[in-house]
């Protein structure tokens, strides 16, 4: 392409302090270095995990940042060393590399990687950013940045799509759905008629009721306490659906009466320590699953020993135990051949522009999944 090679200036959204609405800026990306790729964004979702940064981690030394990490683009060019990918080929960028070398990527264990994104929001992190604004590096935050008309991505941070994806509606594979759907059948492990609960019903945890039903659960009971987001839960799967707020007992204990004696398995897709405490008590004794999906640093789980001792597992996953490359391709497939339902989870369609209203769905659960229109194809 014309481009390549040469600084692309285009549009971004900027974050540059904590909690303060994002800034559509001109900013400068420059060409990928060696095993590096520039991938031209077309669509991308906005999750909760950015708000998080956004709004709620309180780390200003992460800032100036670009957020954005579920999307899906073209690549524009390759910098020296890649083979794998070419100018034209449709991608998802991803916050969970897989280099295919190291220890944990050749374990059929894990999907962690060792050359995977450290978040340490230190100078050497800025340094390695090739987006900038007013002079100023930005943060890629978890090496993707997709709140921009262009990135740059490590090469092993890339999965290569199907050419026929509509980027519009694949680019929320790139996390939200794994994220969901791979907590029951990767983590979990859930069984053929088996009981499941799903606490939060946001993309990932509706993502996590279609993983549930996909595997043979025979009742889902969907746990949220926004109703209005009940009827879509029955869209990917739920049988059942519960308000903590229409109890007076604790929703474990109305989960444990419901079920005679808890759940086989529950996955916590929230991000609040005292629902994963939870949602591990609404497991049934002996066997119970519970699995950690929601994300959060700010505080720390804890819960009685008795609580394992008596058989129970509590475990948590990233981006749904699906390894990087291979997951998304895989998942990619599974949704051309109609095995898989994505266009459920969009609920609004806006452009780059209007990311803050975006934002403002979503902090008020107005929205399931807004996608954003940033580049056209």
């Amino acid at each position: 392409m014309a481009t390549a090679g040469k600084v692309i200036k285009c549009k971004a959204a900027v974050a540059w302090e904590f909690n303060q609405p994002l800034v559509i800026e001109e900013v400068e990306v420059a060409p990928p270095q060696e095993k590096e790729i520039r991938i031209k964004i077309v669509a991308t979702g906005v999750c909760q995990s950015d708000l998080y940064f956004l709004l709620k981690c309180m780390n200003k030394a992460m800032f100036p940042a670009v957020l954005g990490h579920e999307a899906a683009g073209i690549v524009e060019s390759v910098g020296p060393g890649v083979t794998e990918y070419q100018p034209g080929d449709k991608v998802i960028p991803l916050f969970m590399p897989q280099c295919r070398e190291c220890r944990f990527c050749k374990s059929p264990k894990t999907n962690v990687c060792v050359n995977g994104i450290v978040a340490r929001f230190d100078e050497k992190e800025f340094e390695a950013s090739r987006i900038s604004c007013k002079g100023r590096k930005l943060l890629q935050l978890a090496g993707t940045s997709t709140f921009s008309e262009y990135t740059v991505v490590k090469e092993i941070a890339v999965a290569k799509i199907d050419a026929a994806a509509p980027l519009d509606k694949v680019c929320l594979i790139g996390c939200a759905i794994c994220t969901g759907y791979g907590a029951a059948v990767n983590a979990a492990k859930v069984e053929a008629g088996s009981t499941c609960a799903v606490f939060g019903l946001g993309a990932v945890g509706l993502a996590a009721v279609m993983g549930c039903k996909a595997a043979g659960a025979q009742r889902i009971i969907a746990v949220d306490i926004n109703p209005e987001k009940f009827e879509k839960a029955k869209v990917f799967g739920a049988t059942d659906v519960v308000n903590p707020k229409d109890h007076s007992e604790p929703i474990q204990q109305v989960l444990t009466e419901m079920t005679d004696g808890g759940v086989d398995f529950s996955i916590e897709c929230i991000g609040d320590v005292e629902v994963m405490r939870s949602a591990l008590e609404s497991c049934v004794q002996g066997w119970g699953v519970s699995v950690i999906v929601g994300w959060t640093t700010l505080q720390n789980i804890s819960a009685p020993p008795v609580q394992l001792l008596t058989g129970r597992t509590w475990k948590g996953t990233l981006f749904g135990g699906f390894k990087g490359k291979d997951g998304v391709s895989g998942m990619v497939k599974a949704y051309l051949d109609k095995k898989l339902m994505v266009d459920e989870f969009i609920t609004h369609n806006m452009t780059l522009d209007q990311i803050n209203e975006a934002v403002e769905l979503m902090k008020h659960g107005q929205c399931i999944r807004t996608v954003l229109s940033v580049c056209s194809q």
